[in-house]
């Protein structure tokens, strides 16, 4: 359901009042504006003994309309209480393998919520996929606000935080579709030094003059720090795949130094592609998202839209999420999409890896 609230104790109420079994979770996707008191909602809900865990995004996403403020609420049968994984800043991520994984015969879900302006975030979620393997499907997204100034950014029974990371597993199973629509512009050029999520050197030059001259050469536009994401919201870096679409990288801020930040790291001495997006190729990967996410028999349709998508595709943003319910056959309340809009996507991609997208559109359709 969808609550357009911002009051801690409504949304206590509302939680309280929804249908649960013994051991369901309850997932509270917040957007961003007039946020409730956080803390006075958890009290609430944990003086309630409400197993539960969420974030705070750009937006949520609810049928075909998205919202800057209110919740998003959904009630899901869960294999355990959510995982609340700290220190993701640093280099000591921990990481123990659940003992129910390998006594399951079914993939069942895990739904990973992270924040989305931390470092490491390719680092934990290889971490992750080394401890589980394929004996799980993978869905999520990166939380945090628009203004790209961290701040905590998720919470669970034991708090707010940021720097962290959340999972839970969801007695479900996950039939996903992952799809971008960006194309190639130009490249490859390859990333000769980076750290983490700073992009320092393109082609052994310091990378804001190669991006500069790209995307200027291209866009007739003048490309400036200080007015930076104004202009490359249209011209990320698509990390090349064989045989797949681009791993997509946005850059988002470029410093003094002449370095170019971008949200997920950037591997040392990776090929990338420049690319570029038209409204039309964005729209429809998202239905071919949800087309491969559909099944007859979905218990939901959860979804993870980037929100730099949103801000590309502007008034025409509602067509993209149109057509997501068009392509799940939505029937009934249960089935209807429901989601957040991201800093940063997070999905199995085939059957060998997990990956973390940017400026993507994932689609889970759950099922028992």
């Amino acid at each position: 359901m969808y609550s357009p609230t911002t009051d801690a104790e409504e949304l206590v109420e509302i939680v309280c009042r929804m249908e649960r079994k013994d051991n369901d979770v309850v997932l509270i996707l917040l957007g961003e504006k007039d946020m409730p008191d956080v803390e006075q909602m958890i009290s609430g809900l944990n003086k309630n003994g409400i197993n539960f865990f969420g974030g705070m995004f750009p937006g949520v996403i609810y049928d075909d309309r998205n919202y800057e403020q209110g919740a998003v609420i959904k009630v899901l049968p869960a294999l355990t209480s959510p995982y609340l994984i700290k220190g993701l800043d640093t280099d000591r991520i921990e990481i123990e393998k659940p003992d129910f994984i390998s006594q399951q015969d079914k993939r069942y879900t895990a739904m990973i919520l992270v924040d989305g302006l931390t470092s490491n975030i390719a680092s934990f979620l290889s971490q992750l996929f080394d401890c589980l393997g394929n004996s799980v499907h993978y869905f999520g997204g990166g939380a945090g606000p628009l203004t790209l100034k961290q701040q905590p950014c998720l919470f669970t029974r034991d708090g707010f935080v940021q720097d962290a990371a959340v999972v839970t597993f969801i007695k479900l199973e996950c039939n996903l579709g992952v799809s971008h629509g960006w194309k190639k512009l130009t490249g490859p050029v390859a990333a000769t030094r980076t750290c983490k999520n700073v992009i320092m050197e393109l082609d052994w030059k310091a990378a804001f003059d190669v991006y500069q001259e790209i995307v200027e050469k291209d866009s007739g536009l003048k490309l400036t720090r200080e007015k930076f994401y104004d202009t490359a919201m249209r011209y990320p870096f698509g990390i090349y795949k064989e045989g797949c679409e681009d791993i997509v990288r946005d850059p988002i801020m470029a410093n003094e130094s002449g370095e170019l930040i971008c949200v997920g790291e950037v591997p040392e001495n990776s090929l990338l592609n420049i690319l570029k997006g038209e409204p039309d190729s964005l729209i429809q990967s998202a239905a071919q998202a949800a087309k491969k996410a559909y099944r007859e028999e979905n218990h939901c349709n959860l979804v993870v839209d980037c929100i730099s998508r949103a801000l590309f595709l502007g008034d025409d943003f509602f067509r993209e999420l149109a057509a997501v319910k068009e392509n799940l056959a939505v029937a009934g309340d249960q089935a209807i999409p429901a989601g957040m809009l991201t800093l940063g996507e997070i999905a199995s991609y085939g059957e060998t890896f997990l990956e973390f997208f940017n400026k993507t559109i994932v689609v889970g359709g759950c099922y028992e």
